[in-house]
């Protein structure tokens, strides 16, 4: 499905929407300000609930040596040949910019018109800037993958009024044989692109950098299986050109012999899987042969129980960018905890670890926008280590809203310390 703007749209009711909406009133209350496009409207409350400073600008998180090393490991950059090819004379003679960027939202390249590189910059619209929805508002590429789909916002339809002078198209670009988000391609300029024109070319160029990285990658087939086990309670493991959904408890295991390529014996694989020391090593063997049975037997070897072949597991890989200094990629390719919902004691280390690890790794270096993206998660909000960094690093304009919810998370915290204290005051002898 692809939004569009309406060829009439009255820009001045919009703004005056915006203006109540960003007061504090509710959108389409009063007769002056009647509704924004659906899409617009719960962008904005999105932006709003995250936070989103309407005066703000966005923030340039990786600086040129970050953005080198970033851009030459990613993914897109095979597509990018194909995307100026496409974009690059239309942006140049139309005086507008051509923008991709990773799924987390940070510019990777933004390229075109020099008079319009040059005002872009007033608005941080530059390459090494986070452009997702939580942290700089309604805009077309990072609503674009919020929705997971091709959108148009034209002037006042953006959250933050820096950007009210700008219209932009966005299609958000995955990887043609996972199907994983990898970013967004955009086209971004003045009023002369609020057509329904300029959203079809640009999820047109969407699919062609689609179809180019389809072409220079390795299909599934050739690929190595891959291990999604981020904030998922059940796994997808992809191999052999299938992708299958497995049970928690293949889930599980899968994770702890991804982690242990060299092999798990039988006694500490039941240690690691169960919780209750009274499960049996029949149990176990029960579990690993419907596994074996599912995946193939020349996928899971025996003596020691281990995988035949090197998975490639985003957990894995989180980790990874964590050791090599990576901060704001690792975090990017964080999705959530690891198996969320499992008790299996060698699951519950691994995902404590990994989570403690990312966290430490924010809190040091102290960056508004990463901490922001941790904190306003559904895994991070009640983190109160991290508020606390973000209280210290977020820009005055943000400070009483996270200083208001960093009291609350620690008047919870002080009610559950009094209420224990007091349960044990009352059961002493």
């Amino acid at each position: 499905m692809i939004e569009t703007t309406s060829a009439d749209t009255d820009g001045a009711a919009v703004r005056r929407a915006h203006e109540a909406f960003t007061a504090g009133g509710p959108l389409g209350a009063h007769p002056d300000t009647p509704p924004v496009r659906p899409l617009v409207a719960e962008s904005w409350r999105r932006s709003a609930r995250a936070r989103v400073s309407p005066d703000g600008a966005a923030r340039v998180e990786l600086d040129e040596e970050e953005l080198a090393g970033h851009r030459e490991g990613h993914p897109l950059a095979a597509a990018m040949p194909v995307v100026r090819e496409l974009m690059g004379a239309y942006a140049r003679d139309g005086e507008h910019l051509l923008a991709v960027c990773d799924a987390a939202g940070r510019m990777l390249w933004v390229e075109g018109h020099p008079r319009t590189l040059r005002l872009a910059q007033g608005m941080n619209f530059v390459a090494g800037a986070r452009w997702s929805e939580s942290a700089a508002g309604t805009n077309a590429p990072g609503t674009a993958m919020a929705v997971d789909r091709p959108v148009q916002v034209c002037a006042a339809e953006h959250f933050r009024r820096p950007v009210q002078a700008w219209t932009c198209a966005a299609a958000p670009v995955h990887d043609p044989h996972s199907g994983r988000l990898l970013g967004a391609v955009d086209i971004t300029g003045g009023a002369g692109l609020a057509h329904p024109h300029s959203l079809a070319f640009v999820q047109a160029v969407a699919r062609a950098a689609e179809s180019q990285l389809a072409l220079v990658s390795p299909g599934p087939a050739a690929a190595r299986p891959r291990l999604s086990a981020l904030g998922r309670d059940e796994a997808l493991l992809q191999v052999a050109g299938r992708r299958l959904r497995l049970s928690r408890r293949h889930s599980e295991i899968l994770v702890i012999l991804a982690h242990r390529p060299e092999g798990v014996p039988g006694d500490e694989l039941l240690t690691l899987l169960y919780e209750d020391e009274s499960v049996t090593p029949v149990t176990l063997r029960a579990e690993l042969s419907r596994l074996r049975g599912l995946l193939g037997p020349e996928f899971l070897a025996s003596r020691p129980y281990r995988l035949t072949e090197e998975v490639d597991a985003d957990f894995a890989a989180v980790d990874r960018r964590l050791s090599s200094g990576a901060v704001a990629t690792a975090l990017g390719g964080y999705a959530g905890p690891l198996l969320p919902s499992s008790y299996a004691p060698g699951v519950v280390r691994l995902r404590e670890r990994l989570a403690g690890r990312l966290r430490a790794a924010l809190v040091d270096r102290g960056d508004p926008g990463l901490l922001a993206d941790w904190a306003y998660s559904a895994w991070g909000e009640d983190d109160v280590a991290v508020w606390r960094a973000l209280a210290s690093a977020v820009p005055a304009a943000q400070a009483p809203a996270v200083r208001a919810r960093l009291a609350a998370l620690d008047a919870e915290l002080s009610s559950g310390a009094t209420g224990l204290q007091r349960r044990g005051a009352h059961h002493r002898p």
